[in-house]
This record gives structure tokens, sequence and C-alpha cells, in this order.
């Protein structure tokens, strides 16, 4: 019997029975037919691990450059200007889609992705192959939460 595969992409793999998510570090198998309660979750923006430290070196910069110059004001002003909407850009995050689900009575994080486009693509392949693996249309508990 051939395998059907639903999705194929460099961060997770759909196919019949098996969603494979490959983070940079390792990848997760998990087996279609013992996935319950799958959900959409929309994560929070999270703050970068950096940006503390990159805010702390754009003060010492400017206390620095304060210090130096013997006219500092406008210089300091406009390296101030120019340096806070970067560390406010790199400041957080972006926002996380995650598949939650219970997989053999264990709530696990099966699938995430700041991508909408792929994470949709993503989740409508995990539906399709819990719908083709024979379950009753309200079995599977696709949700968005």
């Amino acid at each position: 019997m051939r395998t059907r595969t639903y999705y194929r992409g460099p961060d997770a793999t759909v196919v019949d029975d098996q969603f494979i998510w490959r983070t940079s570090s390792t990848s997760i198998t998990f087996l279609v037919p013992d996935l319950r309660h799958v959900g959409l979750v929309q994560a929070p923006p999270r703050v970068r691990p950096f940006a503390p430290a990159l805010v702390v070196l754009t003060v010492f910069a400017a206390i620095a450059g304060w210090t130096l110059i013997p006219d500092p004001t406008m210089y300091v002003a406009g390296f101030l200007a120019v340096t806070a909407p970067v560390v406010v850009a790199v400041w957080r995050e972006p926002r996380h889609w995650e598949l939650h689900a219970q997989y053999r009575n264990t709530a696990v994080v099966l699938y995430s992705s700041a991508d909408a486009r792929v994470f949709n693509q993503v989740s409508r392949a995990l539906r399709r192959a819990m719908e083709d693996t024979g379950r009753s249309p309200w079995g599977y508990g696709l949700a968005a939460a």
C-alpha cells in the first residue's frame, strides 16, 4: 500500500499515519491515530533573549558618546533617535501559531510557526490526514482556540 503525503516542507511532513515536526535540533514524530483534541493557538509574542543586552549596549554607547564628544547633546540625541527604533523592532519575537493536542493522554505542542501561510498549510494537511483515518468527523476535534 502506498503512503499518501499531505504536506512535505522543510520543517514538517504529514503522511497517512504520521506527523513529523523537524526542529533545528531534533525531529519529533507523532502517530496521527493517537492524536486527540487538536487545536489551533496563537501564542503571544515573546521577548528575544538578546534584547536586554542590546538595550544595555545602546545606553552604554550613548553614555560613552556623552562623555567623549565635546558638544554631545545633538550627537547623542541623533544616536538614540537612530538606535531606538531598531531596539524596539527587535525587542519581541513575532507571534507564533501553534498546534496543540493530546498525544497518548499527554498535552503536547505538535507544531509551531511564525509564518501564517505555512502554518495553515500544515494544519490543513493534518486535518485531512485525521479525516482520512476513518474516524467520524466529530472524532478528531480540530478547533480554533
